[in-house]
């Protein structure tokens, strides 16, 4: 076995196939290889590879601070069934690692029913970490008919921010609702708090929802999704994928399109090295994983995180707007160029430049990672 792949998420799945493609005898490990995914992925459209699975287009998108901003780029939500979709090559064993060995010449994974694997190279694509003590994105949202949402989201668009505060705020804490599209028929509205140590809780986020929507007119049926996960991840020493590498956009929380666009990248980097051991292998991967650059915008979007975290919650909304009237190309490099060191600079110092006194104090003292 050339390559074995923990987790069978979107990441995971994505990199085994990827490596399947390259020639490489892969497996993927997944405890529960026909579980549903019940989470909602979503992405720019600009942002993810050709041919792509979509399950919903929005060709207008929209966010609101405290002033409405119409942003020039599609959103899409994706297809899961295509994320899932495996490349016929990979063979899938069910069960959960316990214990991975690395040897110089391939490693073992000792699986929890007492199996055990061996491959030249293991890659960890198991998710993130626990995040007891770290900040968290948390979210709560349900699933209305398209006719049921009209007074928040209109015909072809998204609404990916909308930080006015709904009547109930039981925790000062600014959090927004999100609204897309999920086929011709449905649309998903979610109230989310962006980022918060610790998450704030799911009653809070449930209460604030049911707020929102009875101030608009829209009775919720009961939460059918609901999000946690951390968003201030260390970079790994081992070779990991996805969240478990730290994929995890500080700021925003996306992902997904990160580990479609470097899946292909990173299978690539290791058919090409494995002929020379596993060690060169593993440090071809991490090379590509995190590049210099993207180490260098990573630090930077770090800091952006903190600087919210240390917003007042009247801020927050004022902040956004400032960020939604940048120019576009200076969001999208901030949003989603991960080695664009110049645009990322750009972008903040432009933030920063347009900012008022009390927000420019906030951004520069925010403290620094615990």
């Amino acid at each position: 076995m050339d390559v074995i792949v923990l987790g069978g998420g979107p990441a995971g799945r994505a990199l085994a196939g990827a490596c399947a493609e390259s020639g490489l005898e892969t497996t993927l490990v997944d405890p529960r290889p026909d579980r549903p995914w019940n989470t909602t992925y979503a992405a720019w459209a600009d942002e993810l590879p050709k041919g792509t699975l979509i399950a919903a287009r929005a060709p207008i998108s929209r966010a609101i601070g405290v002033e409405h901003h119409v942003l020039d780029r599609e959103y899409v939500v994706l297809d899961n069934g295509g994320l899932r979709e495996l490349h016929p090559d990979v063979r899938v064993e069910t069960g959960k690692s316990v214990r991975m060995v690395l040897g110089p010449r391939g490693s073992t994974v000792r699986l929890a029913d007492g199996r055990t694997l061996a491959a030249t190279l293991v890659v960890d694509a198991t998710g993130a970490p626990p995040s007891r003590g770290r900040v968290e994105q948390t979210a709560a949202g349900v699933v209305v008919p398209k006719e049921a949402a009209t007074a928040v989201l209109g015909d072809g668009e998204a609404l990916v921010m909308d930080w006015r505060q709904p009547p109930h705020t039981g925790v000062e804490w600014p959090t927004f609702l999100y609204a897309v599209p999920l086929d011709g028929e449905r649309v998903l509205l979610e109230e989310t708090s962006l980022a918060r140590r610790p998450g704030l809780p799911a009653a809070e986020l449930r209460a604030r929802l049911e707020s929102r929507l009875a101030h608009h007119g829209i009775t919720p049926s009961a939460v059918e999704e609901q999000v946690r996960f951390p968003v201030d991840l260390n970079r790994s020493t081992r070779l990991t994928f996805g969240a478990a590498a730290a994929l995890v956009h500080p700021a925003t929380g996306y992902s997904v399109a990160t580990t479609l666009e470097l899946a292909p990248l990173v299978a690539a980097a290791i058919a090409d090295a494995l002929p020379r051991g596993p060690r060169a292998a593993r440090a071809a991967a991490k090379q590509v994983i995190w590049s210099p650059a993207a180490k260098v915008v990573h630090t930077m979007r770090r800091h952006g995180l903190r600087a919210l975290l240390a917003m007042p919650p009247e801020q927050v909304p004022e902040f956004f707007d400032l960020f939604f009237a940048l120019p576009e190309e200076l969001r999208r490099s901030y949003l989603s160029d991960r080695e664009d060191v110049a645009g990322a600079t750009r972008a903040m110092a432009e933030l920063f430049r347009s900012a008022p006194w009390r927000l420019r104090r906030t951004l520069v003292l925010a403290p620094q990672d615990r």
